[in-house]
């Protein structure tokens, strides 16, 4: 058995929607699937750590056969086993220890096509699913830096600003994200330690109609602009850190990011937000749908 020693090189942040490969590594795993290794790969997978963009759709293509990628994770090995998705014991980064893009097949189809290691393998992306958790997880990041301008005035102590050097509630108050094709779901709660913080969720309480508004209106404007958008990268490996960035109100905007998203705003179509709050025994729960 031979396992990884170097990262997953990954083409899915440039833009790619295929790659060519050779099968380094494949085994059987759970459910009568296989698990696939490849050098390189253009398929975008999801991320236990922070599970926010799903995996890509996408075939592998071997020896003229076509399989089904019926899920894409991010897997890691120290050389001697494979651990997949939940399962990775370590973080990234860790000395000694590879981590990979682990696509994963029908074990007896893929069998039946002589997918072993050393074969040569072609991976396609499904090119509108792609685009529209692009489009989804590009909102998603307006959408908390709009949410973040307009609760700018609710904090009384100086806190921790985001890439518009406004409080960065989304940071500190976000519970779950998750992309969606156009949009996006997020989660957020205001409890004692955000409130110790400075955080006073008055307008969360009595104004979230105007919030809302507030944070609609810097949408339309960002997407009005029409700004650019890339991903810049430390690196061509699937731990190497990479950036989501763009322009807004005239000011350079980069935010750590892992995932995809378009080459410009304008390819957001009329983004809206819609706002609930719930307040329990012991915290605020505001849930932000963002759809473009």
């Amino acid at each position: 058995m031979t396992l990884p020693r170097l990262d997953t090189l990954v083409s899915y942040p440039a833009g790619a929607l295929t790659s060519s490969g050779t099968v380094l590594h494949t085994e059987a795993v759970a459910d009568g699937r296989r698990v696939v290794l490849l050098d390189n790969s253009a398929c975008h997978p999801v991320d236990s750590a922070w599970p926010d963009q799903p995996a890509d759709r996408a075939t592998i293509t071997v020896n003229g056969t076509v399989l089904d990628v019926l899920d894409c994770v991010v897997g890691a090995t120290d050389g001697t086993a494979l651990f997949l998705g939940a399962e990775v014991p370590v973080r990234k980064g860790t000395e000694g220890w590879a981590f990979v893009t682990a696509h994963l097949v029908d074990d007896a189809l893929a069998t039946e096509a002589g997918l072993v290691e050393g074969a040569e393998a072609s991976l396609a992306v499904d090119a509108d699913y792609r685009h529209a958790l692009s489009v989804g997880h590009t909102a998603c990041h307006l959408a908390s830096l709009a949410l973040n301008a307009e609760l700018a005035g609710s904090w009384s102590k100086p806190a921790s600003t985001d890439a518009l050097d406004q409080p960065n509630f989304d940071a500190l108050a976000i519970e779950t994200s998750r992309i969606e094709e156009r949009g996006s779901v997020d989660v957020y709660r205001v409890g004692k330690s955000l409130r110790k913080k400075g955080f006073a969720p008055a307008r969360l309480v009595d104004d979230l109609g105007e919030v809302e508004t507030g944070v609609d209106a810097r949408l339309s404007a960002w997407v009005a602009s029409g700004a650019a958008a890339s991903i810049e990268r430390d690196g061509d490996r699937l731990t190497d850190r990479r950036y989501w960035t763009t322009t807004l109100d005239g000011h350079a905007v980069s935010i750590p990011c892992g995932g995809t998203h378009v080459a410009s705003l304008a390819e957001l179509s009329a983004p809206q937000v819609t706002l609930h709050a719930q307040q329990s025994e012991s915290a605020l729960e505001l849930r932000m749908t963002t759809r473009a």
